[in-house]
């Protein structure tokens, strides 16, 4: 008796972006199917921009040139490249729709197309002053413009200004500042610089324990601290911030973090997003809340957590493995804990270190374990180990590879917790 002969089904994964999210799950989840699945990711253009490193560029410490790789020779060999504008998701269809006419059906999404900057939403931000007294070091362009203007600065009021969160990066306008702190230190001319940051928030950061930490080395710096100041409007031609309430910083250099949202086909995807363009998910599985077959990973995510790249790396683990146990028809992994770690450049070849999770703020100790890197603290190796994160970057965390001791939950070990009445 002849045998029936079985045709195997191959399931289809879309990737939309390949930034840090889409890049680093292709190749983890190429690398965990083998040929089992097709993977297709999307992205509208083939420049991949570390993005970290804008930072650098104003103090003249990163050519933006060497900042910038190819896409598709991010990815491993078996993953299919598309480039084009996504125009709309169709979750009940699961398909993809591209402005090109391209229909990209699939059996899991992911979606990974970051945030993206929106300046026009503050008024007069883009207006009078932009890119000349008005600045920001968020995307390629400003960060080079940024270069310029500051190289050209020789004295008056610098306001580091935060428009409103969630924002990339969190912790990278109290960087600009500290950076800036030394930049002008160093051309001798600090004690003409009046720095100001000017924040939203009620303190330096979100977190208790690090917000006084990170206030007090402001304070050290003479760095003057700005809270609860709510842009309305930014008046470039007269040099000030004003805020909704009133209120007005002035400045003669304004380096602003602008408003950001989600990709705009986000809003033409009917149940993906939110009122900010965000895809909100499960905390724990990232399992999109619009439908089972979609998942979120980076910025893209509305999430209780940072929008950073150390965040996407951990994330990467327990998507890649949701996403297969989703097409296997498996349970799925509950064990994304929020897990952040980021470097904190404070100038003078110093940096801090902070590390935490959903329930668990930023602690005093060592990462990661009682013997490493000191957290909260200033000192070299956190400098080095901010240095260094840019060659794990394209070397480990792209190709989607695990960092040999630092683990996708936040580790404990090492970490001062606060005594409790029950310890």
């Amino acid at each position: 008796m002849r045998r029936q002969k079985t045709e195997r089904v191959t399931k289809r994964i879309v990737i939309l972006g390949s930034g840090t999210g889409g890049t680093l799950a292709a190749n983890r989840l190429r690398r965990a199917s083998g040929e089992q699945v097709k993977i297709t990711v999307v992205d509208r253009d083939d420049d991949h921009v570390y993005q970290p490193g804008l930072l650098f560029v104003p103090f003249g410490l990163a050519a933006p040139e060497d900042l910038v790789r190819s896409r598709p020779r991010q990815l491993r060999r078996g993953i299919e490249y598309h480039r084009g504008d996504v125009d709309r998701v169709d979750p009940d269809a699961a398909r993809v729709y591209l402005r090109d006419g391209t229909v990209l059906a699939y059996d899991a999404l992911v979606v990974a197309t970051g945030a993206r900057l929106v300046p026009e939403e503050t008024e007069g931000l883009t207006g009078a002053g932009w890119r000349d007294t008005v600045h920001t070091f968020y995307d390629y362009d400003g960060a080079m413009a940024l270069e310029a203007a500051l190289d050209g600065f020789t004295g008056g009021r610098l306001v580091v200004n935060v428009v409103d969160l969630p924002i990339k990066c969190p912790v990278a306008p109290l960087e600009f500042c500290f950076l800036a702190d030394w930049y002008f230190t160093e051309r001798g001319i600090r004690d003409r610089v009046r720095l100001t940051y000017v924040t939203p928030l009620d303190a330096a950061f979100t977190k208790p324990v690090a917000a006084a930490a990170l206030a007090g080395l402001l304070a050290e710096k003479g760095i003057e601290l700005v809270t609860e100041f709510n842009t309305g409007e930014v008046d470039g031609a007269g040099g000030r911030l004003v805020s909704y309430d009133g209120r007005e910083v002035p400045f003669d250099l304004a380096v602003l973090v602008p408003l950001h949202s989600g990709q705009s086909y986000v809003d033409r995807s009917p149940g993906l997003g939110d009122e900010l363009g965000f895809v909100p998910a499960d905390p724990h599985t990232l399992q999109a809340k619009a439908r089972p077959d979609i998942f979120v990973i980076g910025d893209a995510a509305a999430l209780p957590t940072s929008k950073a790249g150390s965040v996407t790396h951990f994330e990467g683990t327990v998507l890649t493995r949701n996403v297969l146990r989703y097409l296997a028809g498996r349970p799925l992994d509950t064990g994304f804990d929020g897990h952040t770690n980021c470097f904190i450049e404070s100038g003078f070849r110093k940096a801090m270190l902070i590390d935490f999770d959903y329930d668990t703020e930023p602690l005093t100790g060592h990462f990661p374990a009682a013997v490493g890197l000191p957290l909260l603290k200033e000192s070299r190796l956190n400098h080095w180990g901010k240095l260094m994160f840019s060659w794990l970057y394209w070397h480990s965390l792209l190709p989607g590879r695990d960092i040999p001791g630092i683990s996708t939950r936040m580790p404990r070990a090492g970490k001062h917790f606060p005594v409790t009445a029950d310890h």
